[in-house]
């Protein structure tokens, strides 16, 4: 087997740091908070544009205003 030359050693790590950093910018990436927010964002926002997240806000609208007037009725009684 041929021994390694300092050269190639150096060039080795030199690649393999080169990968790391690639690696950890990755996934900073993939984890940060204020990325994460905005997909979650974007995808709360395509469903509620869809026929049935639609549907689910009127009907949970109507809950709530349903809920606010039976409150205010109970409290004038």
């Amino acid at each position: 087997m041929a021994e390694r030359g300092a050269d190639e050693i150096q060039r080795e790590i030199e690649q393999a740091r080169v990968k790391l950093a690639g690696a950890v910018d990755q996934l900073a990436y993939q984890t940060s908070p204020k990325r994460m927010a905005e997909n979650v964002k974007q995808s709360l926002k395509q469903r509620a544009q869809s026929p049935q997240g639609r549907a689910v806000i009127g009907v949970t609208g109507g809950l709530v205003v349903i809920l606010i007037v039976r409150r205010i009725r109970k409290g004038r009684r």
